[in-house]
């Protein structure tokens, strides 16, 4: 006979993790209400008539799986003990062919059972998927992306479990119960009630014990993540390096060897603990038929001369059938809380409030001519903490501006909330006279192009990530981009030329090659108006001046806003904005602002003028490669010359 509740800790057991809360769980638990229960029942009545026919089956199953104890009674007392052959053939065939279908019944439930569950999780995750989609960018900075995916993956995925396991277990095991009780009293209401005393003598001491294991079982993997992390740090390769330099290698010995010896006494506990729960679990099993046995004995010998052999040994055999459903209902508070509150975290990101959403009366002009105005702008992540203070300038159509200023001045905020990735707190932003909140997003957006310091490329080809600005860009029109953005001949170096494969966030390709292909599908999206933010921060000489090469023509075609540490970049701009402190303090020309000594003249002081300084000794470098015949001549230098009237600057 099969030992109810005998899983190792864990696997689904009640001796296991799962008869029991963790600590978390317990200080988290979820209240149940009726507006929650009929949230969740939302998502499962669109499938109510599969439901029926679950529950249906349920029923029709648990009777077929009463029955073959049932007419065991029967092939004992009519069958062996009356001699008839023709009726113990028939009984035996029955039985085994109640079983049959039974088992087919079942498999009908499962599988709608797991129909349902997977159909409720696809709802689901669809949903999730759009409301995530339409979420800020603010709800992605101030999420960790491990919880979001989480989310979208572990929760949801769970709703499946909860319908086929959680769901179709309670259901399976009431309905059992009820047969099963029905069955027994109908057939001796004495001997049914002495078989419903002997279940409490099996469920408790399981408990007891399941409660011992699920300790161990905590203790020990407490301990194992203690020695995994050990492992993690002195067995990596700057964790050994440090080890080595501060000749700690017997300290971390020692603490490996007392956390290894700690795990090993909890694992002979949980061992010797799991062979008791085994012994106790078998004894325990064989008492309660014997019982039934003795006392039934008793009552066909003493006084009820009507009760037969085959009526106690179905009593003993339904007795059984009862251990798995009772286990599985004293384990039900752990189940459902658990699954509540699995839709608790699930229903709390359905609850997050779309902040950044069409108006109701959105408008989508015919075209856009790029005409950008900030008035009053004030803006904050936190209300205690400032970011733009008053923000006010005017970009007129087809021109630039340089904005320029200390880190943390609030540079990056002015042009995210162009897009609208954020709303304003006050003020507005008009785009050709238009408030861009009555703009429609979609509308908007596309017809703003981007590129910043974090280039972003998807796991593919180069022609997946450039079509992802332009779906049906044609040959030509990749190849024109490129070539824009200096990045064609790199491309066409590669051994699969556009279909060679980036990898994982562009792993396969260098700072300055990400940036080219960034700036070439911001061209084959073909927007009217073009931000850069930073995007030759942090890169090698020539890379920069490579990404310089394709960003000057285009700020001198369309309306552009250049956030930029590098001074050719900036002097190409129409205007420069000089912010510090979430206000602009300086306007003008970059030769009106050297003059007047403020903020901008420090910052070309101290960066812009060490840029220049830099170009003149790598020249000086270049040239003197040149004449000892390292080079052909200096003019492999052009990709670094300096604007024109740099020099008279200084």
């Amino acid at each position: 006979m099969d030992r109810p509740g005998g899983g190792p800790p864990g696997r689904g057991g009640p001796g296991g993790p799962r008869g029991f809360l963790t600590a978390e769980e317990k200080a988290n638990k979820p209240k149940i209400t009726k507006a929650l229960l009929l949230r969740i029942g939302s998502y499962i009545l669109p499938y109510w008539k599969q439901m029926i026919v679950v529950l249906a089956s349920l029923v029709v199953s648990s009777v077929f799986g009463i029955l073959p104890s049932i007419l065991t009674g029967k092939i004992i007392d009519d069958g062996l003990i009356g001699k008839n052959l023709t009726v113990l053939v028939t009984l035996i065939l029955a039985s085994l062919g109640v079983t049959i279908l039974a088992n087919l019944i079942g498999v009908l439930q499962s599988y709608l059972n797991s129909w349902i569950g997977q159909h409720i999780s696809y709802d689901m995750r669809n949903k999730m998927f759009l409301h995530l989609q339409s979420m800020s960018h603010r709800f992605f900075t101030a999420n960790k992306q491990g919880d979001i995916i989480t989310r979208m993956t572990s929760d949801i995925g769970g709703v499946q479990s909860v319908m086929t396991n959680t769901i179709g277990s309670i259901l399976s095991s009431v309905i059992t119960l009820i047969v099963a009780l029905v069955a027994m009293y109908r057939m001796n209401w004495l001997l049914a009630t002495i078989a419903i005393c002997i279940v409490p003598l099996f469920v408790l001491p399981t408990r007891t014990v399941g409660k011992a294991r699920w300790t161990l079982t905590r203790q020990s993997q407490e301990c194992n993540d203690e020695i995994n992390g050990i492992l993690n740090e002195t067995l990596s390769v700057s964790g050994q390096l440090l080890v080595k330099l501060f000749t700690n290698e017997k300290r971390e010995y020692a603490k490996y060897e007392n956390a290894n010896h700690r795990m090993i006494k909890l694992n002979i506990r949980e061992g010797m603990v799991g062979q008791w729960f085994g012994v106790l679990i078998s004894t325990l099993s064989t008492i309660g038929p014997m019982m039934i046995y003795f006392a039934g004995g008793l009552i066909m010998m003493k006084y009820d001369k009507h009760l037969t052999v085959g009526d106690i040994t179905v009593m003993v055999a339904l007795l059984s059938r009862m251990y798995m459903p009772v286990m599985t209902l004293l384990n039900l508070q752990v189940d459902v809380m658990r699954s509540m509150a699995m839709f608790t975290r699930i229903f709390e990101y359905f609850d997050k409030t779309v902040e950044i959403k069409n108006a109701p009366d959105a408008i989508t002009p015919d075209s856009l001519k790029g005409a950008i105005t900030f008035e009053n702008v004030y803006f904050h992540y936190d209300e205690e903490k400032p970011i733009l203070k008053g923000i006010n300038f005017s970009l007129e159509e087809g021109k630039s501006i340089a904005i320029v200023g200390p880190s943390g001045a609030g540079k990056s905020t002015i042009i995210n909330l162009i897009p609208r990735f954020y709303d304003v707190v006050s003020g507005r932003i008009l785009i050709d006279g238009i408030d861009i909140r009555k703009l429609d997003l979609t509308f908007l957006r596309k017809n703003i192009g981007m590129v910043t310091q974090d280039t972003y490329l998807f796991n593919g080809t180069i022609r997946d990530n450039l079509l992802y600005a332009k779906f049906d860009a044609t040959d030509e029109e990749i190849v024109e981009a490129c070539k824009k953005a200096n990045i064609h001949e790199f491309v066409m170096a590669q051994p699969d030329q556009y279909n060679a494969i980036v990898g994982n966030r562009g792993l396969k390709l260098s700072g300055g090659e990400k940036q080219r292909m960034s700036i070439a599908r911001t061209i084959l999206k073909n927007p009217e108006i073009l931000i850069f933010d930073e995007a030759t921060s942090s890169l090698d000489s020539i890379s920069e001046n490579l990404i310089q090469e394709a960003i000057e023509p285009l700020i001198g075609k369309r309306t552009s806003i250049v956030i930029a540490h590098r001074l050719s970049t900036i002097m190409a701009a129409d205007e420069i904005l000089v912010v510090s402190d979430g206000q602009v303090i300086e306007r003008g020309t970059h030769y009106d602002l050297v003059s007047k000594g403020g903020v901008y003249t420090e910052l070309y002081e101290t960066q812009f003028r060490r840029a220049l300084d830099d170009y003149e000794l790598r020249r000086n470098e270049h040239e003197e490669e040149a004449l000892n015949g390292k080079h052909a001549d200096a003019a492999g230098f052009t990709h670094f010359s300096p604007p024109d009237g740099l020099k008279g600057t200084i």
